[in-house]
């Protein structure tokens, strides 16, 4: 790491890491040790007036997280430089919700995004599409720290020769504190007078920046916050928050920290009402002087993940990658809290029946560039992986993406075309006869 230079701190933390993983660390959050999370705030009661908001935005900056390959999507490149809507990327989206903010409420409001060695010139090339995005004395973005994967059966460095750099992987999430404080940009923030950043996915166009939060945020004078989500019976994976019984801290548990006899408890919806969106916020100052004082080492905890060398071979040598969450961050400050916001704040796109949802009539693209759902619930789409997995199967088959405000559910099997004006009502699946079809101009399906 320090040959590639990798910057100490970030040496330092994956160090810490190194010697919990030999150490035989799992990271596992048992269900023993926690209480649920059941009593949060709500966004929906929060009001704030003009002044309030004016001033609370004058002084927060937006990050956001764009390291993500959309590999899961047969994807080499950022997933958010995928059209959502007519012209308009994920990227597009974001600049414009941020230049709205900046005029509706005269503040400078820094956009930065983090970006991983594989994200940042294409994206910075979408993004020098919107004038006067930087803010003066700040960067657009700042990157994302690597570290060496390890062979599963001895914690080496790997070494694959056909693909050096599938030797290297990024921390995770959880890297965005040592991110900001290696690449200086937390300290100008705090030099230039920012308290508070709203962080968020950037494939998440429903975290736009919102005045209202940000006062919100600013009056609890809370280190940091959580925002979370109701789970739905479609939520039973992915991190929630729950309640440390040792000292009554808040604590991040991924899918990947809950032990399997804790398993089906966890997915309780009764016990755990509650998801993690992995939508942030922190006081700037007081991140820098935690930083500050633990050498670049939060202490968050260990995520074991075990993957091949190459992600596309499953043949290739098994390693571990050590990951850590942004969110777990919530335990390392006193007095951190979290916010229960509505649905329309968490619309992440992981696969393509999210991003034929985002693409429909299903969702409506404001003046203010913020996504609203135009029909609640939202209908659920289903369609077959083998030919609508990756990003390039999708657009050849859904050239035209179908009316879906009227629907309860889709489900596609097998080999199918979507023609023009295609429109989905109630309940609707495509069977699959094994061959090719198409849908076509005008079909009412349901």
């Amino acid at each position: 790491m320090d040959r590639a230079d990798v910057a100490a701190p970030a040496i330092e933390v994956f160090s810490d890491f190194y010697r919990q993983l030999e150490g035989g660390a799992t990271g596992l959050v048992r269900e023993a040790d926690v209480d649920p999370l059941v009593d949060v705030d709500r966004a929906a009661d929060v009001e704030f007036d003009e002044q309030a908001q004016h001033d609370a935005a004058a002084v927060t900056a937006v990050i956001k997280l764009n390291g993500g390959l959309g590999t899961s999507m047969g994807m080499d490149r950022a997933k958010t430089l995928l059209p959502v809507r007519a012209d308009l990327s994920f990227l597009d989206v974001i600049a414009r919700q941020v230049q709205q903010v900046r005029r509706d409420h005269d503040v400078s409001l820094p956009l930065l995004f983090m970006h991983s060695f594989r994200t940042r010139d294409d994206s910075l090339a979408a993004l020098a599409a919107h004038e006067r995005l930087e803010v003066d004395g700040l960067p657009l973005d700042f990157l994302q720290n690597r570290e060496p994967k390890l062979r599963a059966d001895d914690l080496t460095p790997v070494t694959w020769d056909a693909d050096p750099s599938l030797e290297w992987c990024p921390p995770g999430h959880g890297d965005l504190y040592t991110a900001l404080l290696v690449s200086g940009v937390l300290e100008r923030l705090v030099e230039a007078g920012y308290r508070y950043a709203t962080v968020s996915n950037a494939d998440n166009l429903g975290a736009a920046p919102d005045p209202a939060m940000m006062a919100w945020f600013a009056s609890t004078g809370a280190p940091y916050a959580a925002e979370v989500c109701r789970r739905t019976p479609a939520d039973v994976k992915g991190g929630h928050l729950v309640v440390r019984r040792s000292d009554g801290r808040l604590v991040l548990r991924e899918t990947a920290q809950t032990a399997d006899e804790d398993a089906e408890r966890a997915a309780d919806l009764t016990v755990h009402p509650f998801f993690h969106t992995n939508n942030l916020w922190f006081d700037l100052p007081r991140l820098l002087e935690t930083l500050r004082s633990s050498n670049g080492v939060l202490g968050l905890p260990l995520i074991r993940n075990e993957k091949t060398v190459d992600p596309t071979d499953p043949t290739s040598p098994r390693v571990v990658q050590i990951e850590s969450a942004m969110g777990a961050a919530v335990e390392v400050f006193d007095g951190a809290t979290a916010i229960e916001v509505d649905r329309s704040r968490f619309l992440p796109v992981k696969t393509t029946n999210d991003l034929m949802l985002l693409r429909s009539d299903v969702y409506g693209l404001g003046d203010d560039a913020r996504l609203r759902a135009t029909v609640d619930p939202r209908p659920l789409v289903d369609l077959d992986r083998r030919f609508f997995t990756t990003i390039a199967d999708f657009d050849a088959r859904v050239p035209h993406v179908p009316s879906l405000s009227g629907a309860s559910s889709l489900m596609v099997r097998g080999d199918w075309r979507f023609e023009r004006d295609v429109v989905v009502v109630g309940d609707a699946r495509l069977d699959d006869d094994g061959t090719a079809r198409s849908v076509p101009a005008g079909t009412r399906l349901g």
